[in-house]
């Protein structure tokens, strides 16, 4: 009787190896998962930034919970800081009581996504290697463009992904170290997004 029982557990153990093994895309799918897709491809494509580069940082910052409010006062699936959100729609021509709605997806990801166009615009990523432009994103999306346009012009750090561990603030490596893992994932498991 414990015979039968090993060997159809053994059967079952190796159907589930075959599965994953032949099926990588559904696992990779289920272990890195986006939601919002179609408000990342929709945002990302309004301010021709990468979906990848928006999903990854979504994951990293608030791990796609809409309803995340960070110790520091940042809110929703971006995690932008009031004042930012503010700039952001002011800047870019957005109602003013979208500063009351940014726990609704639709909005919090419109004012993440143009900030990191304006992000990319301030530190002119489009010519750059694409490993270089997310770190630079990404690390002024956490410490501020400021501090990072500092790092730069006293040689602190290069901008590169190669040099991460030169960024003064621990919690930014972290942060960059974090958008990259997971941008690398989301590619590797998505390769349709971008064409959504």
């Amino acid at each position: 009787m414990w015979y039968r029982k090993k060997r159809t557990f053994a059967i079952i153990f190796i159907a589930v190896l075959l599965f994953i093994y032949l099926d990588q895309g559904i696992l990779g799918r289920w272990m890195y998962p986006i939601r919002y897709d179609p408000l990342i491809a929709e945002f990302a494509n309004v301010y021709e930034i990468d979906p990848y580069l928006v999903a990854s940082i979504i994951r990293v910052e608030s791990n796609f919970h809409a309803d995340k409010t960070s110790d520091k006062g940042a809110v929703g699936l971006m995690q932008l800081m009031p004042a930012t959100a503010q700039w952001a729609i002011d800047s870019s021509g957005g109602h003013p009581s979208d500063a009351e709605r940014l726990y609704e997806p639709q909005v919090n990801i419109r004012y993440g996504a143009w900030y990191i166009q304006w992000l990319q615009k301030q530190l002119q990523t489009e010519n750059l290697e694409q490993e270089k432009a997310i770190s630079l994103i990404a690390a002024s999306y956490n410490a501020g463009l400021g501090n990072v346009e500092n790092w730069l012009s006293e040689g602190i750090w290069d901008g590169s992904f190669a040099q991460v561990g030169s960024i003064p603030f621990g919690e930014t490596r972290h942060f960059v170290n974090r958008v990259h893992y997971y941008y690398v994932k989301y590619a590797q498991h998505y390769p349709d997004f971008v064409e959504r």
